[in-house]
């Protein structure tokens, strides 16, 4: 039985005020894949953020333990050192920023964390041009500035490349086909897929069933006002893809 990455029990968080999340309980274990599937403002990008550590989101009740500690009680860096990696729907722009000094300052602090030494420039650039030939990246985004100019496409292919990089213990991908054409997220699904190992967990959130054609989960959920109403295989998201949210609904 594989072992579990992230146990969440009862969650239940909001923002300014308001509940979003009113229950959720969810199990990823290593080597899995699961996907959270809902309607507009059912609470998926709520989960996505309280997982992460972003500010303004108020957890009210349950507990989030990851590889055996209380996540909720870690700050978003050591989050990040401890393995876990948020995609973001909107990735930010980082003016000023260099892309590989960024992204190696960054693997370094997990290197550190786990009481390994730290890469120097050659062996970092070495691991780089490795992970580039993953996601066919040309050298020129890694010169700019993290983010800054990068189309849709190119933003979302850089942030599965710095997932590449850092090689999470889980990662989250926060609606990571927002905004893609059929390349573009064909590319991004692949890398996505080649990260997969036996020690690793994806937390795929969609509202869309395309991104499963090309990333596969092991398990859906149907995230619905704040509680998953519905866990199933990849043929729940075909169902979904066919009848909609309204037919669950009603059942």
């Amino acid at each position: 039985m594989s072992k579990a990455i992230l146990e969440i029990k009862n969650l239940s968080a909001g923002v300014e005020g308001k509940q979003i999340l009113k229950g959720v309980n969810l199990t990823v274990s290593a080597g899995e894949v699961h996907a959270v599937m809902g309607p507009n403002g059912s609470g998926k990008s709520t989960l996505a953020a309280v997982l992460a550590g972003r500010d303004g989101y108020d957890v009210t009740g349950g507990e989030v333990i990851y590889n055996g500690h209380d996540l909720l009680d870690l700050d978003p860096e050591e989050r990040a050192r401890e393995g876990l990696f948020l995609a973001f729907q909107y990735p930010v722009e980082i003016p000023g920023v260099n892309s590989t000094y960024f992204l190696k300052a960054a693997l370094n602090e997990i290197r550190k964390a786990k009481g390994e030494s730290e890469l120097d420039a050659m062996e970092f650039l070495t691991l780089v041009k490795e992970r580039m030939k993953l996601l066919e990246l040309s050298d020129d985004l890694l010169k700019r500035s993290v983010n800054e100019g990068f189309s849709g496409g190119e933003k979302k292919r850089a942030e599965i490349f710095q997932m590449a990089v850092l090689e999470p213990k889980l990662a989250i991908l926060d609606e990571t086909d927002s905004g893609l054409d059929i390349d573009a997220l064909k590319i991004v699904s692949s890398g996505v897929n080649k990260l997969k190992r036996a020690d690793n967990a994806q937390l795929v959130i969609t509202h869309y069933q395309r991104l499963l054609n090309y990333i596969v989960p092991d398990f859906v959920h149907v995230l619905v006002d704040g509680k998953i109403v519905r866990t199933g295989g990849k043929e729940l998201a075909l169902e979904l893809e066919a009848k909609g949210y309204d037919w669950l609904l009603k059942n």
